[in-house]
């Protein structure tokens, strides 16, 4: 689950971490107000959307040449004006395609004087089983890029869980970030208090960019992008509280009551398989035959009847759906129970696109009579590589 800039600002600041002041606004009439409530005279306005880049983005609805999704205000007029002008439209930026986000939130908050950028990451480093630290000199730029271009400028950190960030983890990251004096005090205190706050919160990703280092020798975090583990939420209700549903996805929101894992993709073929290894193969299979999935889908290995209808629901509700194909391998999770919520399913919502089922394991002759004997226009395949290559035919032909 992600949150908005200013929810995880709020977030580190009760753990202890440097942000400045700042207030969120949800219409325009608020902007006065909240500019008037910060000490000034700079104030920056910032579209909260979940994606990256807002700074360099677009809004659809504004000139070519209008400034992006994060803008510098010299009064508390110039600050109402830009909030006016961005709440309600939508911005497009590298990470939100062409579609773009709506901004319904703004966060005015104080202004700073820069003098260095730097970047700062914690996330799950899976090769060494541990949380790390990611940090560069190179803050405020594409981290992608710098690790493609300059990855000598990365450094990584891994942290000992039963040790925490130790001294020698502190002398590691300060010294890779080139701290000196007051900063690095700063920084020596920022970490691990950062540290706590992911492993506390459950965090998945903790991304400061940039960390900076102000004029007066201060470290501050500008900017803040928190995302959490979900299947950690049951024991974090203050963080569930903070869900923003109109940043994401429908048919995600849906699928996340059934305990789903679905994520939208902009293809056109929807896949319903269980094991996030097969969907992966179904997807990749999907491409090799030049098409692109629509989503990825997991129902798991022990859902039910009503469960796979959900998914199939789901999955037929994307307007973008020219065929679907359910590819299960029943272990624990029986052909016949898939086959028989695909059979519900199609006989409550209808069949308007190509449907190709490849059924293998356990109960799969049974599976294949339910869906043989249910009068429905269903395309049986013997393989992964034959039903890849009957839905992409389908929908060619």
């Amino acid at each position: 689950m992600n949150i908005h800039e200013y929810q995880a600002k709020a977030l580190l600041k009760s753990y202890g971490a440097p942000v400045a002041e700042g207030v969120a606004i949800f219409s325009a009439d608020e902007a006065e107000a909240a500019a008037k409530a910060l000490p000034g005279p700079l104030y920056v306005v910032k579209s909260q959307i979940h994606a990256g880049g807002r700074g360099k983005g677009k809004f659809k609805e504004l000139s070519p040449d209008a400034k992006g999704g994060v803008r510098l205000a010299f009064s508390i007029d110039e600050a109402k004006a830009h909030a006016k002008d961005m709440l309600g439209n939508t911005l497009v930026t590298a990470q939100t395609g062409p579609a773009g986000k709506q901004v319904n939130r703004l966060y005015i908050e104080d202004g700073a004087d820069i003098e260095r950028e730097l970047y700062l990451s914690l996330l799950v480093d899976r090769s060494v089983g541990q949380v790390a630290f990611v940090v560069s000199t190179e803050g405020g730029m594409d981290i992608e890029a710098v690790a493609h271009d300059t990855p000598e400028k990365i450094v990584n950190v891994a942290i000992n869980p039963e040790a925490g960030v130790t001294a020698a983890d502190l002398a590691k990251l300060t010294s890779a970030l080139k701290l000196e004096g007051e900063a690095k005090a700063d920084a020596e205190k920022l970490f691990p208090i950062l540290y706590k706050a992911f492993v506390e919160k459950d965090m998945s990703l903790l991304e400061i960019n940039p960390l900076i280092v102000m004029k007066n020798g201060r470290v501050r975090v500008l900017d803040a992008k928190v995302s959490f583990d979900g299947n950690a939420l049951f024991r974090h209700d203050d963080i569930k509280a903070l869900r923003d549903e109109t940043e994401e996805d429908a048919k995600e929101i849906e699928a996340s009551k059934w305990d789903l894992a679905y994520v939208a993709l902009d293809g056109n073929i929807g896949c319903m398989v269980n094991g996030a290894g097969l969907a992966m193969a179904t997807m990749d299979i999907i491409k090799l035959y030049g098409k692109e999935p629509a989503n990825f889908c997991d129902v798991g290995g022990g859902a039910g009847k009503e469960k796979v209808a959900a998914a199939f629901k789901i999955i037929t509700a994307d307007p973008k759906v020219e065929g679907i194909l359910v590819n299960i391998f029943g272990g624990i999770m029986k052909c016949d129970v898939i086959a028989e919520g695909v059979v519900a399913a199609v006989q409550e919502v209808g069949l308007k696109v190509p449907l190709v089922v490849r059924l293998e394991g356990t109960n799969v002759e049974l599976g294949k009579k339910i869906l043989n004997e249910s009068g429905l226009a269903i395309t049986a395949a013997d393989d992964l590589d034959d039903a890849a290559k009957k839905i992409v035919a389908a929908i060619n032909g």
